[in-house]
């Protein structure tokens, strides 16, 4: 009786056992399966509290995945749209039953919070014995989104050298692999003939095929007597370690303009490149490991360290929120590592935090 049980499944053993235990017969079998049900119910609790611990498991992961997936929607979702996406990735995932998006907070500082369950009955099966069909399993999930970089607004601060080069800010949008030019920085050499070689620089914002010039710095350079007869009213005059006497204008595009303002939310990568079509390497890039190390980063005009070499940058965390970040680049004149001093092209960026759907700001906290 035992090894014929054995080969059935837990449902047909459960029906059995009912079957043996209804019989009137007067056959000695039914009070030996009285005897035994306690130990059938004892392996099936522990057969389908396994099975229970293995489902909530993979409900768990699913679950987990389902709400970072939904932090990475816009802002503007609302909640029935996100409660959508929340069922479809956690079904997309394997996960059983029914997700339900409990919360979603925002505080004023761009940091967002959310909260989310799923239940499932799960059928059991040696269980059914002991007339239990069912057992209820359910999870919980929250993470918390920290705020990121959503605009990044750039200005020159000095750039020199004889020769021509021009930064570009490419993004690549969220669900795209295209990146597009966002801001290009282009610099001129007038032609003095200085020792550091002076010029213009022209920042231009750039949306698509439009290019708008938003600040340009004009430098002039001369012998001190003549410069302090042209210098325009506010304009400081410098003398640089050459001993050559120089000032530059900035004008702003409008005149109250902040310099290149770059809105950068709905963006997934960013990296800067340096086009130096004299140098060598011609192009240098802020993600290309082999490229970084020209580019300086750092909290002050004084204060900024060289990438390390065989380093990514990434471009969110390298501009600061709320605050003036200072950076720079060597633009292939002198061989790195070199103090920044060295360095040919400096700028400012100062960069604005808020919610942003960038999954990599994402943290499971339960």
């Amino acid at each position: 009786m035992f090894s014929f049980a054995q080969k059935l499944s837990p449902a047909g053993a459960a029906r059995v056992a009912k079957l043996f235990l209804s019989s009137r017969s007067g056959s000695m079998l039914p009070a030996m399966l009285i005897l035994t049900v306690p130990l059938l119910i004892g392996v099936g609790l522990s057969v389908d509290y396994t099975q229970a611990v293995t489902t909530r498991s993979n409900m768990q992961n699913a679950l987990d995945a389902a709400v970072i997936g939904i932090t990475t929607l816009p802002t503007t979702t609302t909640l029935t749209d996100r409660q959508t996406a929340l069922q479809q990735v956690y079904a997309a995932n394997a996960g059983q039953g029914t997700a339900t998006l409990t919360s979603v907070t925002v505080d004023s500082f761009g940091t967002a919070t959310f909260a989310a369950t799923a239940s499932y009955p799960m059928p059991t099966e040696f269980m059914q014995i002991a007339r239990v069909n069912s057992v209820q399993v359910g999870v919980a999930s929250t993470v918390r989104k920290t705020p990121a970089l959503v605009q990044a607004t750039f200005k020159v601060a000095k750039v020199s050298g004889y020769w021509a080069k021009t930064m570009t800010l490419y993004g690549t949008q969220f669900g795209s692999t295209v990146s597009k030019p966002l801001m290009t920085i282009s610099y001129t050499y007038n032609g003095y003939g200085d020792p550091k070689g002076y010029g213009t620089t022209t920042v231009n914002t750039v949306n698509g095929s439009t290019s708008t010039t938003v600040q340009k710095q004009a430098c002039t350079t001369g012998t001190l007597k003549n410069l302090q007869k042209s210098v325009p009213s506010g304009t400081t005059i410098q003398t640089d370690n050459y001993g050559t006497s120089y000032y530059c204008v900035d004008t702003y595009y409008p005149a109250n303009g902040a310099g290149a303002v770059i809105d950068v939310s709905q963006m997934d990568q960013l990296y800067l490149q340096m086009s130096v079509p004299s140098g060598n390497p011609t192009v240098l890039k802020s993600n290309d490991p082999n490229t970084s190390n020209r580019l300086y980063i750092g909290t002050s005009a004084t204060n900024m360290p060289e990438v390390a070499t065989g380093q990514k940058v990434d471009i969110f965390t390298a501009v600061p929120c709320g605050t003036t970040g200072y950076q720079a680049w060597e633009d292939g004149g002198n061989a790195v590592p070199a103090p920044v001093s060295n360095a040919d092209f400096f700028y400012t960026v100062v960069g604005k935090c808020d919610y942003n759907q960038r999954p990599s700001e994402t943290v499971l906290t339960q």
